[in-house]
């Protein structure tokens, strides 16, 4: 069945097809819709599970731990900073090594304050034992839910899994998602298996307990080790599902890269736009290719060196204000292709954050200063290659009283 959805009411759509039995959320935007609908799936019937309506994102992610801990199949939602809120317990679910997936609705970390997309937030926990997925569009919202259980549920893995949309651009965009049959969903991921550990009254235990010294390597080391498999396990569920249901998934889709001089690296909704860059510069005869990654944990190392070695310059766009280093996602990049020889120069460009949208003019412009080598190329800091926009806010900055001046989020709103 074919139906036209938002992309929160995709990843709802998704959790109720992987039949989760306890969703545990608090609202947030622009995630909030996604617990909405959950909630209304609940009250129909349509979704046989416990939906709890905790105070704040640390309860709902503690409950969702709880539950889990159970052995049932346990979902929540976030964004932004209601992720930081939930960051203690963050560590308490990849730590516990419990299957739990939520999805984060993409939205800048402040300050200032944003309610717009980037991806700051998901990547403050890039390396808290998570699996991370990012969705180009509506379809995969939905698509990456059941996947994502799939995955995380392995008994290779038993670690949880992030689906992330971009808030707004997603989140908020309706298109038309093919919402498979619940019997070819049920065939593809089949009910929670016991786990690593279960909690039962009649035989009760200890669960992440303080841990000293001599032990504490003991048990990070077999979460390090399953992340390891991730990648094999993401390989043949991503197979699975499009025999299933005919939409073939893989870690990285390189597009156009066979033979590309310049490739571009990217994840998420920006992508659509970079592929039509791609096929416009193609037509005019250049060698553009696109990288998009699907997966960010755990870094697909191998799949990246495969499909960039040929390139000779690689420009990659990353959506998080990187504050004293690289972006997330250049650093990446760079690590896959050291030591391949000859190197291709990799430049990396800070765009759309705070929700700014990453038009095709801003595309061709990183490409066109990392080919000039006028920018990042050699920087030790990002590139922001929309900054040229700050100039006003600039000037605003430095009309105002001495007062505000020093406290530029107020004067933003005074200027409205």
């Amino acid at each position: 069945m074919r139906q036209v959805m938002d992309g929160n009411t995709a990843v709802a759509y998704g959790a109720r097809l992987s039949r989760v039995q306890v969703v545990a959320a608090y609202p947030i935007t622009p995630q909030s819709t996604i617990a909405e609908v959950l909630a209304s799936f609940c009250d129909e019937g349509s979704l046989n599970a416990r939906y709890l309506r905790v105070e704040s994102e640390h309860s709902a992610m503690s409950a969702t731990v709880g539950a889990s801990y159970t052995g049932v199949r346990a979902f929540t939602a976030t964004a932004s900073v209601g992720l930081a809120l939930m960051m203690e317990v963050i560590g308490v679910a990849a730590g516990s090594r419990l299957p739990i997936v939520m999805a984060v609705a993409n939205r800048a970390l402040c300050s200032p304050w944003s309610l717009w997309c980037d991806h700051s937030d998901t990547m403050a926990m890039r390396d808290q034992g998570w699996i991370q997925m990012y969705a180009e569009n509506c379809q995969e919202a939905l698509d990456f839910v059941p996947l994502a259980y799939r995955i995380a549920e392995d008994p290779l893995v038993q670690l949880p899994a992030v689906v992330a949309i971009d808030g707004f651009f997603l989140s908020h965009m309706s298109d038309t998602v093919e919402i498979p049959e619940q019997e070819k969903v049920d065939s593809f991921l089949p009910p929670r298996g016991p786990g690593l550990m279960r909690m039962d009254p009649a035989a009760p235990v200890a669960a992440n307990v303080l841990t000293g010294p001599p032990f504490f390597t003991e048990a990070k080391y077999p979460m390090a080790e399953a992340m390891e498999r991730v990648p094999g396990v993401a390989g043949r569920a991503m197979a699975e599902f499009g025999r299933v249901f005919g939409r073939q998934y893989a870690q990285v889709v390189a597009y156009r890269c066979e033979d590309a001089d310049t490739a571009l690296v990217a994840m998420g909704s920006v992508c659509g736009t970079v592929h039509h860059v791609v096929d416009k510069l193609r037509s005019q005869g250049r060698k553009v290719g696109l990288l998009r990654l699907v997966m960010f944990r755990p870094f697909p190392y191998d799949e990246v060196r495969a499909a960039l070695v040929r390139a000779k310059n690689v420009i990659v766009l990353d959506r998080t204000p990187a504050v004293g280093t690289v972006g997330p996602l250049q650093a990446e990049v760079r690590t896959a292709l050291y030591g391949t020889n000859p190197p291709p120069e990799v430049s990396g460009f800070v765009a759309g954050i705070g929700g700014r949208d990453i038009p095709e003019a801003t595309v061709l412009r990183a490409m066109e200063e990392a080919l000039a080598a006028a920018s990042a190329i050699g920087r030790a800091g990002p590139a922001f290659v929309d900054a040229p926009a700050l100039e006003n806010w600039v000037d605003v900055i430095r009309s105002a009283p001495a007062a505000t001046a020093v406290a530029p989020a107020v004067v933003e709103v005074k200027s409205r």
